[in-house]
This record gives C-alpha cells, structure tokens and sequence, in this order.
C-alpha cells in the first residue's frame, strides 16, 4: 500500500514457449527464471499481493514454493501464442474481485525481464501516485539510435525510419526512449479494459539500460547467465 492506495502485482507465465521451451523454469544460477522476478516482487514495500498468472501446474507448484499467490490456472485460450496479455491479466482481475479481493491498482511484472530490482517497481509506485496519473510504464534509452535504422522496399531502396540527419555527432543526437517490458502499473477503473493497450501507458519510469534484457531466445539467456555471474 502508498498512500492509502493498494497494489496487486501480477506474474504472467504460461507454459508454452517457442523460442526456449520451458522458458519461465529454465535454471539460471540454480533459480527458475521466473523467481528472480518473484523474489523481487516480495521485496516490494508497496506491492500488497503477488500472484502468478499461469496455465501450467509446474510453473504454479514452483511459484508457490517461492512464496507467491497461484489461486487458479488461467483457461488454455489465454497461454496461446496469439493471446494477449491484457486477456490474461483481466481474467485474473475478474476472478480475484468474484473473490472479494479488489485492488486500486495493477502491476504488471514479466518474468522475462529479470533484472528489474524491487527499487525499481517501488519507484514505479511512488511515482504514479505523485504524478496522479492512471497509467505508467517502464522505459530505457535506445542504444541502436531511429536515426540510423532504415526501412527497405521491394527494390533494396534505404529508407529513413525518422526525418533527421544522420551525420550528426552521436552525443549530439536527441534521446529516444524504448518500452522495455519491465513495469506496467494501470489504475483499476472504468478506462481499464481488454482494449487497453499496455505498451501505450503515458507516464514513464525510466531505468538504466543496463537493467533491461529481453529473454526471448537462447543467446539472451546465456548473455543473462554471464552477467548475474
């Protein structure tokens, strides 16, 4: 709780995954990879509850071990590849308020990005409370700057992705920010629905880029395990 507001987190973890199979149990260090996002969760000073939203009883018995809430298994129909993730996080909401537990706010925490620390989502927290503000995510500066990434037609013909010279000195170039996946934060009310487009959240928390990795295939993982070693 902050400020008299409280604050569900929820985990989403489904079963599947192409491109590392298993990929939220996957051992890095000898911890799953979907704890180390947990064990940051708990030692959030806001967070009022943890749940984990998952389809798969493995991922559900191993996050109770680490100490979270799995009250239900969501429905196969949102573990799919083509599901999204405000379905998932909308069902759970549904069925913890059928319960009696209704919450001001939702964070939404991906396991797929394990170095974001508990700092970060209590600063995530504070900040959208002081703003006063409904929505919020997380944000790094782009290392690969828009101005030199190019578009190619059918014709192998360069395109310009933003109108703004290239030739221009590195430092002097503008920032440019990119959703990172870390932190979501949404106020629960009537604005907050299956429609709601996360990545699209107004306020920004920004997070030092050496905080931001995306395990979304193999050599992510390994890059993961070299640099908690």
């Amino acid at each position: 709780m902050y400020f008299g507001k409280t604050f569900m987190a929820i985990i989403p973890a489904r079963g599947g995954s192409k491109g590392i199979p298993k990929k939220n149990l996957t051992l890095v260090d000898g911890k799953p990879l979907i704890q180390y996002t947990i064990d940051e969760a708990k030692q959030s000073k806001y967070l009022d509850t943890v749940i984990v939203s998952t389809d798969d009883q493995e991922i559900a018995n191993v996050s109770k071990e680490c100490g979270v809430a799995v009250p239900f298994l969501r429905p196969k129909s949102l573990a799919s590849d083509n599901s999204k993730t405000i379905d998932a996080i909308i069902y759970t909401i549904n069925k913890l308020t059928q319960n009696g537990n209704d919450y001001d706010y939702v964070v939404l925490l991906q396991p797929t990005q394990p170095l974001r620390k508990y700092w970060h989502i209590d600063g995530a927290i504070e900040k959208i409370i002081n703003k006063n503000v409904d929505s919020l995510v997380s944000v790094s500066e782009v290392k690969d700057h828009p101005s030199l990434i190019r578009t190619i037609n059918n014709d192998e013909i360069l395109g310009n992705l933003i109108n703004i010279n290239s030739t221009i000195r590195r430092q002097d170039f503008p920032v440019y920010y990119k959703v990172n996946g870390a932190i979501y934060i949404n106020k629960l009310n009537e604005k907050f629905s299956s429609n709601t487009s996360l990545n699209d959240n107004k306020l920004a928390y920004i997070m030092d880029r050496s905080y931001d990795l995306d395990i979304d295939e193999p050599i992510d993982l390994e890059l993961f395990k070299l640099l908690i070693k």
